[in-house]
Formats: structure tokens, C-alpha cells, sequence
């Protein structure tokens, strides 16, 4: 197989290594994307099981999530001293303990604190993933890894609700959780035996800069949340706070020896516009996924389970078209294959905010299924562009910036939904505002083209035989 073919000059891992630390990525991130989203579909059953109020067992997702998303830029540095195997196991370690803990909960106090755990292992494993790749795969072969790597997060949340309705059909909701332990052991054993070793960093780490991220990042989230519940009140001091919190972390960075973020990353604009164009489009694709889950089941009498099917084209697009976009982007300009990727969703975004009560499920599918064309044609090229625009010694900040953006990404299309809908807006309004923000990523990704050109022009100059 392609990927695992050792030239002579490759960096990264030989083939047989490479495999091995492949499969403990493989493990460990379907296991963390399937949880979110098996978890998402349990929370009824879960809530009456615990007698818990629904807007109680919200935060049985919400808190994994909270802590995720504020750890994801505390890890990807601290990753720099302790090394990115040794964070990768402990993050493992975590998640799986974690889930055990939550598969024997009776109470959801007990719950809720096992899914912060779980949130802090996602963390460290999901903060440094995509400079893994990096580290396990030669550069010439990174696009096809970072396409990989799309095709089983997309494979981990198309499956995720099914496997949580088959599971939740003859057995209980703890087995939800008890299904990461197999996966995790196996990450774990796969991941000890083939993760490269590398140098730890000297030099003290940035405690006042991570406590300013932690900070920053809960307190954006909880903002986003809090106005997705239309709470006006609580998301303008929850900003408030986020703002203050962003301010101190940035003067921090800038006068820190060992800054968690280097801020000098920025001054590469291919990287800053990928940084741009990714944050951009995760705002269509967050508010998409709940805006549609809301109108299928409250204005097409659509149930969950039909409504999970419905967006199957989607994942199934990107684990198609994905894999090769990321083999494309290793051999033309990726900035390009991104642009065509975020114009094919435009139009679907635009395709489905005309969706109304008599289109039926045949007419939603299609457009599902260009979202996803053009989601898949889109982010592996511009990961790698993101990835790649930097030296490999970046790369853990690189990996903790890209998941960082996504989420914050998300989160914030997440509440654009709820507001809308509490200001008395249609689903549709949402979906063309997705638009609208995919139409900006589309300008910054074009704004990158001809610097992407020349970079890729430079790295074949390089690479041929003197």
C-alpha cells in the first residue's frame, strides 16, 4: 500500500512502524469522535434512567465538551516538554479510566464528573493527532495521511448514532461507554508499541498562559452556549469574560520565554489564512448538522433515527472524496482543491436552506451529499496546508490550533442556531448564514493560491535529484 512504502530520504516512521502507530490513531480517534455522537443520541434514555430534568443531562454532553475545548491549546504545549508519545498515552489512559467510571455511574453528579475526565483525555489525544501524522509519515505522503485522517473522523460520527441505536435496542445506555475500553486498550497497546520517541523540550512551561487559555476557551464556549439558549444575560458575561481572558493570554504570549502559542506562528500568512478559511467553514458545518436536526424532526416529522440516516451522505462523502483530496494535495496546489471543495459546499448549503416540507428525503440527500463532496474536498488540503506552511518543530502547535479553531468553529455555529430560532428566525435563515461564512472562507482560501503555488513549486525543486 502507497502509504507505507519507504523511499530512500523519507522522514517519519519505516512502513511496518508507520502501520502500527497508524492503527493506535485509527483506535483512539473513532473512539473519541464516536462518543460525542453515540452519547448525543442517548441522552433521553439516559436522563429518565438517572431521573434527571433534560435541561440537567444537557450537561452530560456539554461538560465533555466544555473541558475539551479548553484543553486543547494547554496540551498541544505541554506536549512539547513530556514529549507527544507520552501525552498520547496518558490522554488514552484517561479517557479509558474515565469510561469506566461513567459505564458503572448511578447518579449524574458521579456521570457528569467522568465526562469532565473524559473530555480532558479527548484533549490531550485530539490536540496533538494531526502532528502525529506529521511526525509518523514522510512529507511527501502527508495530504494522503491528513485525508486518512478526515475519512475515519467522518467514518466516527456517520457511525456513531448507529451504533449507539443498535446498542441502545438490547442493552443499556452504560454500554455506550463500556464499548471505549476494548477500543482503548487496543490504542493503547498499538500506540506504546509504535509511536516514535523524541527529545523532550527544555525550558519552563507557560502555567499563566495555560490558566489564561483554560479560561478563555470555557468561557467562549459557555458565551456560545448561553446564547444558543437564548440567555442574553449570561452569554454577554460569559464574553465579557472571554474577552478579558484573550487579552491577558496574548500579552502573556508575547512577553513569555516558552509561550503556549508563539504568536510569530501568525506572521506565515499561508498558515493564518488556512487558520482563517477552517474556522470559517466549520461555522457552516456546525450550525448545519443541528439546524437540519431540528427540521427534520419538528417540521418534517422526521424521528431521530431517520434524522441520523438522512445526514449519512455527508460523512459518506467525505470518507469517499476525502482520501483523495488528501492525495491530490501532496501533488498540486492544495489551496486550489480547498477553494473548489468550499464552493461545492456553498451551493449545497444554499441547496438545502431551500429545503422546505414538501421536498422529501430523496430531495434532502442530494444536497446532504454535496455538503459532504465539497466538506471532503476541502479540509485535507487545507490541513496540510495548515500543517505544512510551518517547520516540523511547530507542528504540535500547528495540530492544537487546528483543533482549537474547529471547535471553536463549531461552537459558534452552534449558537447561531439557538439565537435565530429564540429571535423568531426560520431554520433556513441559519443555513444561508452558512452560506455567507463559507463564501468568506472561499475568498480567504482564493487570497492563498499564489502564495500555496509557489511553496509547492519550492518543495519540488527541493525534492529533485541533484
Amino acid at each position: 500500500m502507497r502509504l507505507f512504502e519507504t523511499r530512500p530520504g523519507d522522514d517519519g516512521l519505516p512502513g511496518r512502524e508507520r502501520a502500527l502507530a497508524l492503527l493506535a490513531l485509527m483506535t483512539g480517534t473513532t473512539m473519541a469522535v464516536m462518543d460525542t455522537t453515540m452519547v448525543n443520541l442517548a441522552l433521553p434514555t439516559i436522563a429518565e434512567d438517572l431521573g434527571a430534568s433534560a435541561s440537567r443531562s444537557v450537561w452530560i454532553t456539554n461538560i465533555f465538551q466544555v473541558v475539551c475545548a479548553a484543553f486543547l491549546l494547554v496540551f498541544a504545549g505541554l506536549s512539547e516538554l513530556i514529549t507527544r508519545r507520552r501525552l498520547y498515552l496518558l490522554g488514552l489512559a484517561i479517557f479509558v479510566g474515565a469510561s469506566i467510571g461513567a459505564a458503572l455511574s448511578r447518579h449524574l453528579e458521579t456521570l457528569l464528573v467522568f465526562r469532565a475526565l473524559q473530555g480532558l483525555g479527548a484533549a490531550a489525544t485530539l490536540s496533538i493527532g494531526p502532528s502525529l501524522y506529521r511526525m509518523i509519515f514522510p512529507t511527501r505522503l502527508l495530504g494522503s495521511a491528513l485525508g486518512l485522517s478526515a475519512l475515519i473522523v467522518a467514518a466516527g460520527y456517520s457511525a456513531g448514532p448507529t451504533v449507539s441505536g443498535a446498542i441502545l435496542s438490547f442493552a443499556d445506555w452504560p454500554w455506550l461507554f463500556a464499548l471505549n475500553v476494548p477500543l482503548g486498550l487496543c490504542s493503547l497497546y498499538f500506540a506504546a508499541t509504535a509511536l516514535p520517541r523524541e527529545t523532550p523540550r527544555s525550558g519552563a512551561f507557560d502555567i499563566a498562559g495555560a490558566l489564561c487559555s483554560i479560561v478563555m476557551l470555557a468561557s467562549f464556549f459557555l458565551s456560545m452556549d448561553a446564547l444558543g439558549h437564548a440567555e442574553p444575560l449570561a452569554a454577554l458575561a460569559w464574553a465579557g469574560l472571554c474577552l478579558i481572558a484573550a487579552t491577558l493570554f496574548i500579552r502573556r504570549q508575547r512577553r513569555a520565554r516558552y509561550p503556549l502559542l508563539p504568536l510569530t506562528l501568525f506572521s506565515e500568512m499561508r498558515f493564518t489564512l488556512a487558520v482563517c478559511t477552517s474556522g470559517l467553514a466549520f461555522i457552516g458545518h456546525g450550525l448545519t448538522f443541528v439546524a437540519l436536526s431540528l427540521f427534520y424532526q419538528n417540521q418534517m416529522g422526521f424521528s431521530p433515527l431517520e434524522t441520523a440516516w438522512l445526514f449519512t451522505p455527508w460523512p459518506l462523502a467525505i470518507m469517499v472524496v476525502g482520501p483523495l483530496a488528501g492525495r491530490l494535495a501532496d501533488k498540486v496546489n492544495p489551496s486550489i482543491l480547498s477553494s473548489v471543495g468550499l464552493g461545492f459546499l456553498m451551493v449545497g448549503l444554499m441547496a438545502l436552506a431551500l429545503v422546505d416540507e414538501t421536498t422529501g428525503a430523496a430531495g434532502s440527500l442530494w444536497r446532504t451529499a454535496l455538503c459532504g463532496i465539497g466538506f471532503g474536498l476541502f479540509q485535507p488540503p487545507n490541513n496540510r496546508e495548515m500543517m505544512a506552511s510551518l517547520p516540523p518543530e511547530r507542528s504540535a502547535n500547528v495540530s492544537g490550533m487546528m483543533s482549537t479553531v474547529r471547535t471553536v468553529g463549531q461552537s459558534f455555529g452552534v449558537a447561531v442556531v439557538g439565537a435565530a430560532l429564540a429571535l423568531g428566525f426560520s431554520v433556513q435563515v441559519t443555513l444561508w448564514f452558512g452560506a455567507f461564512t463559507t463564501l468568506l472562507a472561499l475568498a480567504a482560501s482564493l487570497s492563498r493560491v499564489s502564495l500555496a503555488g509557489r511553496a509547492l513549486v519550492e518543495r519540488r525543486a527541493s525534492s529533485r535529484p541533484r
